[in-house]
């Protein structure tokens, strides 16, 4: 965790489980895992990360922020295509290293069109070497439309 953090340190499991300050346990990396579902439907959209200033802008705004392992860089979820996620409820697991936030999206939540990350089912009782998935959603927008280089 990074020494700008607005968060204090987590204490005790004691505290950490059942007292009342936000004290978030980032991983190795300054990291936490979020799941963000609809506020609506319950469904899950994705899992993304936060480390603490994605944390604290999305607490701050509203808005939800993640940090992308694989850029290395801090998003405003809708920043390029423009489907963001308004959190209407946030919530911490009980040893403080995991998110929930309960969002309102805007068109979907997935870079590959789809409104939610989980669109695709893995069938139960078969052998795991030879699993087919079965699709369970379509696309609601164009990726492709969404996000094209918009500065020009």
């Amino acid at each position: 965790m990074s020494d700008n953090s607005p968060f204090a340190a987590p204490g005790t499991n004691a505290a950490l489980e059942e007292g009342a300050t936000l004290t978030p346990k980032f991983d190795a990396d300054g990291l936490v895992t979020c799941v963000a579902t609809d506020a609506a439907s319950g469904d899950v959209l994705m899992v993304a990360h936060m480390n603490a200033e994605a944390l604290a802008k999305s607490i701050a705004t509203g808005e939800a922020w993640y940090y992308s392992r694989s850029r290395r860089a801090l998003w405003r979820k809708g920043e390029t295509s423009g489907h963001s996620q308004r959190v209407v409820e946030m919530r911490i697991d009980c040893d403080q290293d995991a998110v929930w936030i309960k969002v309102e999206q805007i068109v979907g939540a997935c870079h590959t069109g789809r409104r939610s990350c989980f669109y695709r089912a893995v069938p139960l009782g078969q052998n795991a070497g030879a699993v087919t998935l079965e699709f369970r959603d379509e696309r609601v927008f164009d990726p492709k439309a969404a996000y094209r280089d918009k500065s020009g």
